[in-house]
């Protein structure tokens, strides 16, 4: 695998990555369930990870098969395990045969193929690389990719439910994108060349009326992704399961197997796949769950400023569609996988961890960050990004060097918060649900600004080692905490995390947090307080015993309970729990009686990760 190829792929993810978001918006085909970013960015993510290209492209077919979300995901991995076959030549001809290739997969893998898909566009680019000669250069590239649009836009043409609600296929929109990134770096693009703006070149397609949501299909049943080993064929597979669901892809390498199926009866799925097959893996998400929550998204009105904050701020993606606002991820490793964070189940991180394999943060790269901003700009016409604060990460830099080579009209301001974690998820909240009532983007700047000196945190891990290997603590430090039962009080602040003090038990935790929240008390009937409880593996814990004690402590306040951000659970480790409180001014009540006792009652459903 060359490396020019080895970057190409790697910048489709990342450009794919930037719009996921909108992806998700516009979702609509085969369900409404909001999830076609979300699924292709962890589907393709395999695809960024330069060093596995050191096997060859057979190796890729593999990882990609274990990595396959969704309905589109599933097509998408299939379609570049046959693409790689060939592409790893870089020609044309040789882009030619793998696209031919991978197209060919993609259609067979489903049971119930249509047009108007992503397999619209594999068939668009088959004709466009079957017609241009053995070099590329930027003419050849532009061609392609113009021909490539010419296949999303007629997408509602060929999908009833697409034309109905007047937007593009999400699937067949995001390989548009990932093959704009991709041929973008094959040609020798600069990182800093702008591609043309997405609006520009889709007009329409690219969002949802306000008016969907009243007709907004909901949908029952499951969506299964499992993976198997079996010795019988693929048709076989994929003629049993075709009688027992809906949107069906069946996936093969080797004598391995992946399944995807909507399906009204998970359990009889399961009993039928393992007469016939050694299930590996198995994930389910409630489809009547997502759908609801897509179509309770849908905005109703666009705010004076749109809010973008960071995923290291203990908030997710679900939070972020609720309240629309923005949510730049960092990356987590685990082993060969490396996903976004809020892309990635904490659970099997910290079950990782606690079996000793390490975990790993990094930034996503500067191509991606750099999309992510100049997605927002495309899409809002004024944006707020809440950073997290420049003493943890680069972020803050980053995005000011960005802007001033880009956003001439200075409409993205970047805000240094000083804020990691909870301290950094509660000042967002509260300024992207001041956003939603706010009556100009100036006021909503001066909220934020004036809520950062009023928010702490206060983090306890319950393990020295974690700290050790992230290089936080000395590891004899860690290994003499450990022995003696010591566990550090950690407060994130603008000058960095220090230690503010030191327990010896869940027990001291709980009385340190409370007693740092009694010195805030009394508030009038806690209606300006919000507090947010992080947990890592320790849900079941903090969201009875701790809630119950801050309840009692403060029973009037607005409590969430919200899982911690990987980016600060990679480096405190499993057992980690956190504490963060916010106070609001007096006059800022955006929050009626009702919605508080919403967030209550959401506070407590909490198996899906905050609210």
């Amino acid at each position: 695998m060359t490396d020019v190829l080895s970057e190409a792929l790697a910048a489709g993810v990342e450009r794919l990555s930037a719009w996921a978001d909108l992806l998700d918006s516009i979702n609509v085909f085969p369900v409404a369930d909001g999830d076609t970013g979300r699924n292709l960015v962890v589907s393709l993510a395999p695809l960024r990870n330069r060093t596995a290209w050191k096997e060859d492209g057979k190796g890729m077919a593999y990882r990609l098969l274990l990595s396959a979300r969704g309905n589109a995901g599933n097509i998408a991995a299939r379609f570049f395990s046959g693409f790689l076959e060939y592409a790893i030549e870089k020609t044309a001809a040789a882009l030619a045969d793998g696209a031919e290739n991978g197209r060919v997969q993609a259609w067979q893998a489903v049971a119930d193929p249509k047009p108007g898909t992503m397999l619209t566009l594999f068939d668009a680019l088959v004709e466009s690389l079957q017609k241009i000669p053995p070099e590329l250069n930027k003419e050849e590239i532009e061609a392609i990719v113009r021909h490539l649009a010419e296949a999303v836009r007629s997408t509602p043409r060929l999908l009833p439910r697409l034309q109905e609600a007047g937007v593009l296929d999400a699937g067949a929109l995001g390989m548009y994108l990932f093959f704009e990134g991709f041929f973008f770096f094959l040609a020798g693009g600069d990182r800093e060349s702008p591609f043309i703006p997405l609006q520009q070149v889709f007009p329409e397609g690219l969002s949802l009326p306000s008016s969907f949501s009243a007709f907004c299909p909901t949908t029952s049943g499951y969506c299964l992704d499992v993976t198997l080993r079996t010795k019988d064929s693929p048709g076989k597979v994929l003629s049993l399961l075709a009688a027992s669901g809906e949107s069906v892809v069946v996936s093969t390498d080797r004598e391995y197997l992946k399944v995807h199926l909507h399906t009204p009866d998970a359990a009889s799925v399961r009993t039928e796949l393992i007469q016939i097959a050694e299930v590996l893996s198995w994930k389910e998400d409630n489809l009547d769950n997502q759908t609801e929550v897509f179509c309770a998204s849908i905005p109703k009105s666009a705010s004076p400023i749109h809010i973008m904050t960071d995923a290291a701020g203990s908030l997710t993606r679900r939070q972020a569609r609720q309240f629309g606002f923005t949510l730049l991820d960092s990356y987590v490793t685990l082993e060969e996988q490396s996903l976004p964070e809020t892309h990635l189940d904490p659970a099997e991180v910290y079950s990782a961890m606690r079996r000793g394999i390490r975990a790993m943060t990094s930034q996503a790269s500067l191509f991606e960050r750099h999309q992510v901003y100049a997605q927002v700009l495309e899409r809002f016409p004024r944006v707020l990004y809440l950073c997290v604060g420049s003493v943890f990460t680069g972020n803050v830099t980053t995005a000011r060097d960005w802007k001033t080579r880009h956003d001439p009209e200075d409409r993205l301001l970047v805000l240094d918060t000083g804020a990691a974690s909870g301290r950094l998820g509660l000042q967002a909240l509260a300024v992207a649900r001041f956003a939603q009532v706010a009556k100009d983007g100036d006021s909503v700047i001066a909220f934020a600004q004036m809520l950062q000196n009023r928010c702490e945190e206060y983090l306890f891990p319950d393990r020295l080692q974690y700290l050790a290997t992230g290089g936080r603590l000395s590891r004899t430090g860690a290994l003499l905490g450990d022995l003696l039962h010591v566990k550090p009080v950690i407060s994130p602040t603008p000058e960095g995390a220090k230690k503010v003090g030191a327990v010896r038990n869940r027990e001291e935790q709980l009385r340190f947090a409370l007693d740092r929240l009694s010195g805030i008390l009394p508030q009038p009937a806690g209606k300006r307080l919000m507090i947010m409880l992080e947990y890592s593996d320790n849900l079941d814990w903090v969201n009875s015993e701790v809630r119950e004690a801050f309840v009692l402590h403060a029973g009037g306040a607005e409590i969430l309970i919200q899982p911690l951000s990987l980016t600060a659970g990679v480096h405190t480790g499993p057992g980690t729990w956190g504490m963060a409180f916010l106070t609001l001014p007096e006059e800022i009540d955006f929050v009626e009686a009702e919605q508080k006792e919403g967030f209550r009652r959401q506070a407590a459903k909490t198996r899906d990760g905050g609210i």
